[in-house]
Protein backbone atom coordinates (compact mmCIF):
# COMPACT_ATOMS: atom_id res chain seq x y z
CA UNK A 1 0.00 0.00 0.00
CA UNK A 2 1.15 3.71 -0.91
CA UNK A 3 2.61 5.60 1.87
CA UNK A 4 0.29 8.54 2.83
CA UNK A 5 2.50 11.23 4.02
CA UNK A 6 1.27 13.68 6.47
CA UNK A 7 2.05 17.66 6.61
CA UNK A 8 4.90 18.35 9.32
CA UNK A 9 3.24 19.43 12.70
CA UNK A 10 3.40 23.29 13.23
CA UNK A 11 4.59 22.87 16.98
CA UNK A 12 7.50 20.11 17.09
CA UNK A 13 6.18 16.96 18.99
CA UNK A 14 2.27 18.06 18.50
CA UNK A 15 -0.62 17.57 16.05
CA UNK A 16 -3.89 19.28 15.84
CA UNK A 17 -6.51 17.33 13.15
CA UNK A 18 -9.19 18.59 11.98
CA UNK A 19 -12.44 16.66 10.37
CA UNK A 20 -14.84 18.10 8.11
CA UNK A 21 -18.03 17.38 6.72
CA UNK A 22 -21.09 18.98 5.68
CA UNK A 23 -22.80 20.25 8.58
CA UNK A 24 -21.18 18.56 11.22
CA UNK A 25 -23.56 15.91 12.84
CA UNK A 26 -22.63 12.74 11.24
CA UNK A 27 -19.48 12.20 9.08
CA UNK A 28 -17.31 14.54 10.82
CA UNK A 29 -18.19 13.83 15.08
CA UNK A 30 -18.18 10.17 14.24
CA UNK A 31 -14.88 10.88 12.51
CA UNK A 32 -13.93 12.88 15.73
CA UNK A 33 -14.93 10.53 18.68
CA UNK A 34 -13.37 7.47 17.20
CA UNK A 35 -9.90 9.31 16.14
CA UNK A 36 -9.88 10.76 19.25
CA UNK A 37 -10.46 7.13 21.03
CA UNK A 38 -8.18 5.42 18.62
CA UNK A 39 -5.26 8.65 19.77
CA UNK A 40 -6.12 8.02 23.12
CA UNK A 41 -5.78 4.24 22.70
CA UNK A 42 -2.32 5.01 21.18
CA UNK A 43 -1.07 6.86 24.20
CA UNK A 44 -0.59 9.63 22.08
CA UNK A 45 -3.57 12.16 23.65
CA UNK A 46 -1.62 14.38 25.22
CA UNK A 47 0.07 15.26 21.34
CA UNK A 48 -2.32 14.44 19.13
CA UNK A 49 -5.82 17.14 19.49
CA UNK A 50 -8.61 15.92 17.07
CA UNK A 51 -11.34 18.88 16.76
CA UNK A 52 -14.42 18.73 13.60
CA UNK A 53 -16.76 21.16 11.95
CA UNK A 54 -18.63 21.66 9.30
CA UNK A 55 -18.41 23.44 6.01
CA UNK A 56 -22.11 24.93 6.19
CA UNK A 57 -23.15 26.45 9.98
CA UNK A 58 -26.94 25.37 10.26
CA UNK A 59 -26.06 22.78 12.88
CA UNK A 60 -23.75 25.26 14.71
CA UNK A 61 -24.18 24.26 19.00
CA UNK A 62 -26.30 21.23 18.27
CA UNK A 63 -25.07 17.44 19.40
CA UNK A 64 -24.34 15.17 16.66
CA UNK A 65 -27.47 13.30 15.02
CA UNK A 66 -28.76 10.80 17.10
CA UNK A 67 -28.97 7.90 14.43
CA UNK A 68 -24.98 8.57 14.59
CA UNK A 69 -24.79 9.05 18.31
CA UNK A 70 -26.93 5.73 18.94
CA UNK A 71 -24.23 4.07 16.14
CA UNK A 72 -21.26 5.20 18.48
CA UNK A 73 -22.66 4.00 21.99
CA UNK A 74 -23.71 0.93 20.62
CA UNK A 75 -19.72 0.21 19.42
CA UNK A 76 -18.29 1.81 22.98
CA UNK A 77 -17.41 5.22 22.02
CA UNK A 78 -18.85 7.67 24.17
CA UNK A 79 -20.69 10.76 21.43
CA UNK A 80 -21.87 13.10 24.36
CA UNK A 81 -19.58 15.87 23.91
CA UNK A 82 -19.90 16.62 20.50
CA UNK A 83 -21.33 20.27 19.56
CA UNK A 84 -21.44 20.73 15.90
CA UNK A 85 -18.71 23.76 14.63
CA UNK A 86 -18.27 25.45 11.32
CA UNK A 87 -15.05 25.42 9.47
CA UNK A 88 -13.56 28.52 9.32
CA UNK A 89 -10.38 29.77 7.04
CA UNK A 90 -8.75 30.76 10.47
CA UNK A 91 -8.63 26.61 10.89
CA UNK A 92 -5.61 26.72 8.92
CA UNK A 93 -3.47 28.62 11.31
CA UNK A 94 -4.48 26.18 14.03
CA UNK A 95 -4.56 22.69 12.54
CA UNK A 96 -1.79 20.66 11.00
CA UNK A 97 -3.96 18.51 8.59
CA UNK A 98 -7.92 19.22 7.58
CA UNK A 99 -9.57 15.54 6.26
CA UNK A 100 -12.41 16.11 4.48
CA UNK A 101 -15.14 13.20 4.01
CA UNK A 102 -15.83 14.10 0.14
CA UNK A 103 -15.29 15.77 -2.83
CA UNK A 104 -17.55 18.87 -2.04
CA UNK A 105 -16.03 18.99 1.60
CA UNK A 106 -12.63 19.48 -0.11
CA UNK A 107 -13.91 22.13 -2.74
CA UNK A 108 -15.77 24.24 -0.16
CA UNK A 109 -12.63 23.73 2.68
CA UNK A 110 -9.97 24.68 0.09
CA UNK A 111 -12.23 27.69 -1.04
CA UNK A 112 -11.26 29.19 2.58
CA UNK A 113 -7.71 28.66 1.97
CA UNK A 114 -5.65 31.84 1.64
CA UNK A 115 -2.08 31.15 1.95
CA UNK A 116 0.44 29.01 -0.33
CA UNK A 117 0.51 26.42 1.84
CA UNK A 118 -3.31 25.81 2.96
CA UNK A 119 -4.12 23.67 0.61
CA UNK A 120 -1.42 21.02 1.39
CA UNK A 121 -3.16 20.33 4.45
CA UNK A 122 -5.86 19.17 3.01
CA UNK A 123 -6.45 15.42 2.67
CA UNK A 124 -9.57 13.12 1.84
CA UNK A 125 -10.64 11.16 5.37
CA UNK A 126 -10.15 7.73 3.26
CA UNK A 127 -6.35 8.40 2.01
CA UNK A 128 -5.69 6.72 4.83
CA UNK A 129 -8.20 3.66 4.01
CA UNK A 130 -6.11 0.33 3.55
CA UNK A 131 -9.39 -0.78 1.91
CA UNK A 132 -10.55 1.79 -0.43
CA UNK A 133 -7.98 4.72 -0.18
CA UNK A 134 -9.14 8.37 -1.39
CA UNK A 135 -12.42 7.10 -1.60
CA UNK A 136 -15.45 9.65 -0.26
CA UNK A 137 -17.24 9.08 3.52
CA UNK A 138 -20.79 8.71 2.26
CA UNK A 139 -23.33 10.84 4.25
CA UNK A 140 -25.41 8.81 6.07
CA UNK A 141 -28.20 11.29 6.83
CA UNK A 142 -31.12 10.54 4.24
CA UNK A 143 -30.82 6.95 4.46
CA UNK A 144 -31.23 4.31 7.26
CA UNK A 145 -29.13 2.77 10.32
CA UNK A 146 -27.09 0.87 7.91
CA UNK A 147 -25.21 4.13 6.38
CA UNK A 148 -24.15 5.04 9.88
CA UNK A 149 -22.76 1.09 11.06
CA UNK A 150 -21.03 1.86 6.96
CA UNK A 151 -19.14 5.24 7.80
CA UNK A 152 -18.46 4.17 10.98
CA UNK A 153 -16.31 0.83 9.10
CA UNK A 154 -14.84 2.84 7.10
CA UNK A 155 -14.01 5.61 10.15
CA UNK A 156 -12.31 2.70 12.35
CA UNK A 157 -10.36 1.36 9.71
CA UNK A 158 -8.90 4.54 8.40
CA UNK A 159 -8.67 5.88 12.47
CA UNK A 160 -6.50 3.33 13.01
CA UNK A 161 -4.07 3.61 10.07
CA UNK A 162 -3.75 7.61 10.43
CA UNK A 163 -2.83 7.01 14.34
CA UNK A 164 -0.50 4.79 13.06
CA UNK A 165 1.15 7.14 10.92
CA UNK A 166 0.55 9.87 13.22
CA UNK A 167 2.55 7.68 15.90
CA UNK A 168 6.02 7.25 13.19
CA UNK A 169 5.76 11.28 12.78
CA UNK A 170 5.85 12.02 16.39
CA UNK A 171 8.38 9.27 17.28
CA UNK A 172 10.90 11.28 14.94
CA UNK A 173 9.80 14.59 15.93
CA UNK A 174 11.89 16.31 18.93
CA UNK A 175 10.28 15.47 21.90
CA UNK A 176 9.19 12.31 20.58
CA UNK A 177 9.79 8.87 22.33
CA UNK A 178 12.78 8.42 19.60
CA UNK A 179 13.33 12.13 19.35
CA UNK A 180 15.54 14.86 20.99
Amino acid sequence: MERVALPRPRTAGRYRVAVVCLGNICRSPMAHVVLEARVAEAGLADRVEVVSSGTAGWHVGKPMDPRAAATLSAAGYDPSRHRARQFEAGWFDDVDLVLVMDATNRSDVLALADQPGHPGQVAMFRDFDPDEPGAEVPDPYYGGDDGFQEVLAMVERSSSRLVALLAEQLADEPGGPSGG
